[in-house]
């Protein structure tokens, strides 16, 4: 899918595609994690931003039929042909809720404008087999939702009693309209997981947040009862983009969390085995929901205080892999590099891209050229040639981590000249630019190699130039 966005943060106007490994990069303040955080909410909250103003998912012979036969059926196929009709109305619903992901002023992003565009037909992938069921009790009433799978009808019924007056018909539109949604657009969506920047300081600090949370119930009870508790807790909350926020949550649950069990952590141990060797150790939460660090080798734990910087940044990461991944997944990753040593983000550029090739789209932001350069040798060893088979052997590399060219997509954050909606002619601002990926050379990330040029060509100067 193509995202395009317009007046976010510092970006003018961006477009950029999702692939399956998405990596954005450039210098600070340039847009990396406003297109990172935005493209989060949409992909966390699409389902709750529809709006249902304009758009009639049930037409009136439906109604009848479920009114005097307590069924009907609805082809979905025919919902999908619009389905770019319908994901524009989603889009601008959850346009209006930007200030809410970000936890800003609507007044920041009253000219914002986020927008998705299906770039394959949503019909090029067959709805049959999928299937979904669905009741809802109203009182004595259930209306069930089920699609088999094998076709592509939304079958509609009452299962108690057939008499829907009492069912307002709003209601019953918004649960059909939620269920077709679902229908179409989950296999084109994948489900989010996000890793923010601030990630460490919730590590750290996830006992005291859980007092935090404490402390304001209390509150709440010994308020004045004029106070709205719900309004107070709310408070509390707002000031934090919704990424960080999940966060904050994720790392609060850890002890539920550990109870599951990811299909890596059944299927595909190694990748766990590899994870432990970048952090040097293990993570243990006890059911006192005590966080502990276990290094390699040795008998002690280590809380997260008393941890490295890396163990912390890397949390996260650690308990989604083993306990959350699911193939189709998107694991969004802002600054992976965050604490960690060159080695260590080489390492997690093999891990990504081992993930990637196992079902999990991934997508970052970065600042180091390291992780860049691990790409792009993982890039140029996908060839069938004697000699890089060889190298690949002798530098430990597995075909596992090799990368096809085809499904990274990498943009530099910068300034450039672009022609906004609307203008014939070019202007500079600031936007999101495709970069070149070679199968053989790998990918032109010139952000990275302006600096690098500039640090050679000083020591160049220190090492050979003369009074």
């Amino acid at each position: 899918m193509k995202i395009k966005v317009k007046n976010l943060g510092v970006i003018k106007q961006a477009e950029f595609s999702l692939g399956d490994f998405t990596i954005i990069c450039g210098e600070n303040n340039t847009g990396k994690t406003y297109a990172t955080y935005a493209l989060y909410g949409f992909l966390d909250l699409w389902r709750k931003r529809f709006s249902f103003d304009d758009y009639r998912y049930i037409p009136d012979k439906a109604f009848d039929e479920l009114r005097e036969n307590g069924v009907t059926r609805l082809n979905i196929a025919e919902y999908a042909q619009n389905a770019q009709k319908i994901l524009d109305r989603i889009c601008r619903g959850y346009t209006l809720d930007l200030h809410d992901v970000f936890a800003a002023s609507e007044e920041k992003f009253q000219d914002s404008k986020f927008q998705v565009f299906l770039e394959n037909d949503v019909l090029s992938y067959s709805l049959k087999p999928m299937s979904f069921e669905r009741n809802i009790g109203i009182g004595r009433q259930t209306l069930s939702l089920t699609k088999e799978k094998g076709n592509e009808e939304l079958e509609i019924s009452l299962l108690v009693d057939r008499q829907i007056r009492n069912l307002p018909p709003r209601f019953i539109e918004r649960r059909i309209a939620g269920a077709i949604n679902k229908i179409i657009f989950s296999p084109l969506f994948p489900t989010p997981f996000i890793v923010s920047a601030e990630r460490t300081g919730a590590a750290i600090f996830r006992k005291e947040l859980n007092f935090a949370r404490n402390r304001l119930l209390k509150e709440m009870s010994q308020a004045d009862e004029k106070i709205d508790p719900r309004e107070l807790l709310y408070k509390s909350y707002q000031d934090y983009p919704s990424p960080v926020e999940k966060n904050v949550d994720f790392t609060r649950q850890l002890e539920d969390v550990a109870k599951q069990k990811s299909f890596l952590a059944s299927k595909h141990p190694e990748v766990l085995k590899k994870f432990a060797d970048i952090i040097g150790g293990t993570y243990r939460v006890t059911r006192n929901d005590e966080l502990y660090f276990i290094p390699m080798g040795k008998r002690v734990k280590l809380g997260m205080d008393e941890s490295a910087s890396g163990v912390r940044s890397m949390l996260d990461i650690g308990f989604y892999l083993r306990h959350v991944a699911k193939r189709g997944d998107l694991l969004m990753v802002d600054e992976p590099e965050l604490n960690l040593h060159p080695e260590n983000q080489r390492r997690i550029a093999r891990l990504f891209a081992r993930l990637v090739n196992l079902g999990i789209k991934v997508f970052i932001t970065t600042h180091s050229d390291y992780i860049v350069k691990e790409l792009n040798t993982l890039i140029m060893l996908n060839q069938d040639k004697t000699h890089l088979k060889k190298i690949a052997k002798r530098e430990g590399y597995d075909n596992s981590e090799f990368l096809d060219p085809e499904r990274i997509k990498l943009y530099i954050a910068e300034e450039a000249l672009i022609k906004l909606d609307g203008n014939q002619r070019r202007t500079r601002c600031q936007t999101l630019v495709e970069a070149e990926i070679n199968p053989e050379l790998g990918i032109e990330a010139r952000s990275f190699d302006i600096t690098i040029d500039e640090m050679n060509r000083i020591q160049d100067a220190i090492l050979w130039e003369e009074d």
